[in-house]
């Protein structure tokens, strides 16, 4: 009874912390302007399967994408034991699933695990990769020290997770062998048998401490995992569903337009359709902060793994200019956070003098974007930071008519000339006379 009340509590805790994080985050994202997304359906939802669920665009790396997949796997598949642990922390059973499945639970068992020992080693390669061989776009500057701390702190969490549920197991296979009242026979599991020769010559009650021990490190690890990983950049884990279904559909290289400015082209042009409802005038063009952005742009901030193959892919970083799309969506999420954290503690909240444009983002970082869309290509969940960019820009070259002198030349010719060059239309094709 005593074993039952604390995992009630300590459930109840979790449960509090979760749910107060994730009304923080939602709150966050809903910061962002209201955008209707319901087109194509079908293509959206083959999205989410093939690249959240299926990781599809993870593969074009095969090493790491395979050792990663291990990881993603175990931590679905495992978490089936967990909900096991759950039941009996609150029903003050042991392994209550055990005696209905009778031998396809020691086959569970053993896949579970096999996929204990997978995630393991997939672990400690990444954090050779991290720290030892010192993958480039791993420390890059934007990746300052919490950051790399962020990841490091999951990688090792999850090696000594794996490592209790097999000493787990081990301990209760012991117990089993010495008759102890309330242990399930599991059958033989393979991996966690290579353990029992550590625990052979314990008592029963110094196994059982073992084995409780370890249960209970396991499910308050969990647990803890699960309130951590919403202040983590492993909130992709949970956030590349939504985003993969709600990502871009349109070609890329397909610009999204101002519906007020193609409305007042057309009108210029006369094109426009004298019985059409104008559009709302927007009450800013372009972005200056998160809340001049969608919401579903805030949301794939949220999403970022932070693995930089966006910015290994930025021809732009890759020339040295100041342009990293994972910054710009590091940023967008700091700034969000900065945001939340101001209103939660009765703060100005945005109304605090500071926007995303300047003080998290320079012009010189939007400047040196040039549209490719390589960062998109590249991404694991379908973020998208070249949308967060060209709003950017659109607020300095509309709001501000802060562009570069040359943009602007070109700006001009293109609206009096219809071209970047500075010649009237009429000669447009002389060069071809001779």
């Amino acid at each position: 009874m005593i074993q039952q009340a604390l995992f009630v509590i300590t459930l109840g805790v979790a449960i509090y912390f979760i749910r107060k994080r994730v009304l923080r985050l939602w709150a966050n994202i809903k910061q962002g302007k209201d955008r209707v997304i319901n087109d194509r359906p079908g293509e959206r939802l083959s999205n989410m399967v093939l690249v959240a669920f299926g990781q599809k665009k993870m593969f074009k790396k095969f090493i790491p994408a395979f050792l990663h997949l291990f990881i993603y796997v175990g931590f679905v598949v495992i978490n089936l034991e967990v909900l096991e642990f759950i039941i009996d922390g609150v029903a003050g059973t042991h392994r209550i699933f055990a005696p209905y499945l009778g031998g396809f639970y020691t086959v569970l068992m053993n896949i579970f695990e096999f996929l204990a020992l997978a995630v393991l080693l997939s672990c400690v390669f990444f954090l050779i990769r991290r720290n030892v061989l010192k993958i480039k776009r791993f420390h890059a500057a934007e990746l300052t020290a919490w950051p790399r701390l962020d990841a490091n702190i999951i990688l090792c969490t999850e090696i000594v997770l794996m490592l209790a549920i097999l000493n787990m197991n081990a301990a209760d296979q012991v117990l089993q062998q010495l008759g102890a009242d309330h242990y399930t026979p599991t059958g033989k599991l393979v991996l966690s048998s290579f353990f029992v020769p550590l625990y052979d010559s314990l008592s029963e009650t110094a196994l059982a401490v073992i084995e409780r021990g370890a249960w209970w490190f396991h499910i308050i690890g969990i647990l803890a995992f699960a309130v951590y990983v919403t202040y983590s950049k492993h909130l992709h884990i949970f956030l590349a569903f939504p985003n993969t279904y709600f990502a871009n559909l349109e070609p890329k290289g397909h610009m999204k337009n101002m519906p007020v400015v193609t409305n007042e082209v057309k009108l210029m042009l006369g094109l426009a359709d004298a019985n059409a409802t104008p559009p709302a005038e927007p009450g800013r063009f372009g972005a200056r902060d998160v809340r001049d952005l969608s919401w579903n742009n805030l949301m794939a901030a949220y999403s970022c793994t932070e693995c930089g193959r966006c910015t290994a892919e930025c021809p732009a970083n890759l020339t040295g200019k100041k342009l990293s799309p994972r910054k710009i969506m590091m940023d967008t999420r700091d700034r969000m956070e900065e945001i939340g954290k101001s209103l939660e503690s009765g703060g100005p909240g945005a109304e605090d003098g500071k926007f995303l444009l300047g003080d998290y983002i320079t012009k010189e970082e939007i400047n040196a974007c040039t549209s490719c869309n390589a960062c998109v290509e590249a991404c694991p969940v379908m973020i998208n930071p070249l949308e967060i960019i060209l709003e950017l820009r659109r607020y300095v070259a509309m709001e501000e008519s802060g562009s570069p002198a040359s943009w602007n030349s070109m700006f001009q010719n293109i609206e009096t000339s219809f071209a970047p060059w500075k010649f009237p239309p009429s000669d447009r094709f002389k060069w071809a006379q001779d």
